[in-house]
């Protein structure tokens, strides 16, 4: 091999070495373990203190909200003018249950997927009804760091039961 030959084979060693990269470390256990003790449970702590503003400062601006027998409700500020209206209701409680946090291994998406329990007041009768469900929450890493719901839904597993 003459010198020309060593000096090409040379740069298109390093060439090739340095354009490769190891890959990014996985992170996700940690990301999640970090989404359930930060955003997850603030989440839960303000839907169940009926704080419109509080619930949908968990939102992004460009949101959406999917509830049972409720329509579709999009953007953080319709979803906070939403929740004024319910949380208005004096029987009205939302207890959520994790059951499974994920985080994307890239770091900027995550999930929730859990059960709930609702009570409220049921239509013209005003008897109390309870509820349980579903729900999956997808959040998004924002700029900031901080996690925000992009999308929502909910559904009942068996229709309210009414005392």
């Amino acid at each position: 091999m003459n010198r020309h030959s060593s000096i090409v084979a040379a740069w298109g060693f390093l060439i090739l070495t340095g354009c490769s990269q190891s890959p990014a470390p996985d992170n996700r256990a940690a990301d999640a373990q970090a989404l359930r003790d930060g955003e997850v449970a603030a989440f839960d702590k303000d839907w169940g203190g009926k704080d419109a503003d509080r619930v949908a400062a968990h939102f992004t601006n460009d949101a959406t909200l999917m509830l049972p027998n409720a329509p579709l409700i999009t953007g953080k500020d319709a979803i906070g003018k939403g929740m004024k209206d319910v949380f208005a209701d004096p029987n009205w409680s939302l207890a959520l249950q994790p059951v499974q946090v994920e985080v994307s291994r890239g770091g900027d998406l995550g999930y929730v997927r859990g059960t709930y329990v609702l009570t409220a007041s049921e239509g013209a009768s005003q008897k109390v009804a309870t509820e349980k469900g579903r729900f999956v929450t997808i959040f998004r890493k924002e700029a900031d760091g901080s996690w925000k719901a992009i999308q929502e839904i909910s559904n009942a597993e068996a229709p309210a039961t009414i005392k």
